[in-house]
Formats: C-alpha cells, sequence, structure tokens
C-alpha cells in the first residue's frame, strides 16, 4: 500500500481510533509509520498548493477569513476556518497585522464645524456620508502627503491626490475630483479632522458651494475618523511594509499608491461588504 495512503488514512480514523488499532488493521509496524510520517511532512495536498498560490497572488496582504472566502467565491471550495488558518501558519502565509492603536479620548473641544457623524460609520446608500484625511508617505525621495476620500457605503476610494506638499490646494483638488467622479451630488455629509486645510476659507467655501454639510472629529481624537485612518494604516502596512523611508524614488511611490488603491477597490474583498470588493458591493446599488 502507498505510504502517503496509508498516513492519509491512518490520520483520518484517529479522530475515532487508536494509532495502534488502526496500524494493526493495516498491518504496518508503528517505526515504519513514524518513518514514512516524517518523510510525509513537507508533502503539500491540492489545498495547499492552492492557497499558497492565492497567498502569493493577493501579495500574502490577507488573512484566512478573506483566503477562506475566496476559495469558495472563486474556485468552490468549501474549507472549515481552522484548516485554512493552519495551512497557512504552517507555510508562514499570516499577513502582517497592523499594531492595534490605543484607545484615548481627549474629551470634548470647540470645533469649526459640529460633529455630525459621531462614529457612525454606516451608510444606507451612496453619497450619504464622506470621510477624509491626509497621510504622510514617506518612502520616496521627499515626503508626499496623500488625501482621500472615502464613500461609507462601501468603503470605496472615491478620489485621492498624491502631492509633494498638504497646502489646501491638495484637498480641494481632492474634493473636486470625487464631486466629478460621483455628478456632484448634494447633501453628502463630508467628515474631516481639524486641521488646518479643512477649516481654510478656500476648503469650507467649497463645500458651500456644492451644497455639502461640514462634520468635524474633536480636536485630538483619531477615533472619530477611525475608518479613513484605518485605510491610511493599511496602505503603509500591505504595500509598504518591505520599504524602508526614502529607499524609493518618487515614481515609484506613486505607482506603488496607484496600484494599490486599484486593488484596493477593485480586488480586495471586506468582510463588512460580505466579502465582496468596494466595486461589487457599490454596483448591486446602481
Amino acid at each position: 500500500m502507498d505510504k502517503r495512503v496509508v498516513i492519509q488514512i491512518a490520520e483520518e480514523l484517529r479522530k475515532w481510533y487508536s494509532l495502534t488499532a488502526i496500524l494493526k488493521v493495516l498491518e504496518i509496524p508503528r517505526s515504519t509509520y513514524y518513518r514514512w510520517l516524517k518523510g510525509f511532512a513537507e508533502y503539500r495536498n491540492e489545498h495547499e498548493d492552492l492557497i499558497i498560490e492565492i497567498c502569493k497572488a493577493t501579495n500574502y496582504r490577507n488573512g484566512h477569513r478573506k483566503i477562506r472566502a475566496i476559495l469558495m467565491r472563486q474556485h468552490h471550495i468549501h474549507l472549515n476556518r481552522n484548516t485554512v488558518q493552519k495551512i497557512m501558519q504552517k507555510h508562514h502565509l499570516q499577513c502582517k497585522v497592523k499594531p492595534k492603536r490605543k484607545r484615548k479620548s481627549q474629551g470634548e473641544s470647540e470645533v469649526i464645524a459640529p460633529n455630525i457623524l459621531k462614529r457612525d460609520f454606516s451608510a444606507t446608500k451612496p453619497n450619504e456620508k464622506w470621510v477624509t484625511d491626509i497621510t504622510y508617505i514617506q518612502y520616496g525621495s521627499e515626503t508626499l502627503y496623500l488625501s482621500t476620500i472615502m464613500d461609507l457605503y462601501n468603503n470605496e476610494i472615491v478620489a485621492y491626490k498624491l502631492y509633494n506638499h498638504q497646502q489646501t490646494s491638495l484637498v480641494v483638488d481632492t474634493l473636486v475630483e470625487t464631486l466629478n467622479n460621483r455628478n456632484q451630488p448634494e447633501g453628502v455629509i463630508l467628515h474631516s479632522d481639524q486641521g488646518s486645510v479643512y477649516t481654510s476659507y478656500a476648503y469650507q467655501n467649497n463645500l458651500k458651494q456644492f451644497h455639502l454639510i461640514s462634520s468635524m472629529s474633536r480636536r485630538g481624537n483619531c477615533w472619530d475618523n477611525a475608518v479613513i485612518e484605518s485605510f491610511h494604516s493599511n496602505i503603509k502596512t500591505e504595500e509598504f511594509q518591505y520599504c524602508k523611508f526614502n529607499s524609493l524614488s518618487n515614481l515609484a511611490v506613486v505607482t506603488k499608491i496607484d496600484k494599490y488603491i486599484y486593488h484596493y477597490n477593485e480586488k480586495r474583498i471586506q468582510e463588512k461588504l460580505g466579502y465582496l470588493t468596494p466595486k461589487e458591493f457599490g454596483n448591486k446599488a446602481a
């Protein structure tokens, strides 16, 4: 009998019978079984090969829950979540987990605009609630600044700009592109922090001109804008995790940002969206 078949049978039957009883029926000496088992350790079944292939194709960004969902959606393979997790752990395929930020509130403070959002990051339709923020990108030859606007209905990045400064034009240009991409809807709640660019007359006048509703986080409280902060953290964790500061050209940084945001909108499934991508979930509302 083929040794791989023996080992697979034995491992399956060990759920109900002792190994001694199984080997006795199979007429396999215990010492032989363990010798075969040692050589069998590096054997990979078809599911392992497929999981390795999926992890590689997604740049090792996904945890076992999303890999399991991809197996079901794209390959119609139904595996137990723990089985997928064990296979990924065996081959060191676990995604890099970003450190959790300690929750700390600095209390209420005066704001330019009221905090209308109040950490309610749910939306029942597109163009109901948008969130925006700026983050530093320090991997190029100079520090770049990424401004993004996200629709909370499906967490899609509607527009983004990457400049070598964080002046008001950065956020105004992001806003204008968002409005153009969404056919200039009115009455949208647009939530930001209290950064000087968001409290500027130029930015606020644009909100009024296009009939948008300004909402702002309490000063010093990142949790009031947690979803967009989390997205910016994901970019650095998933796309730049192996890059040192100032190790790339600015062009390479721009390319990686473009590539990641395309991946995020078009390819990256989200548990919140029923394991659909933002674009797939958004298309359901169209």
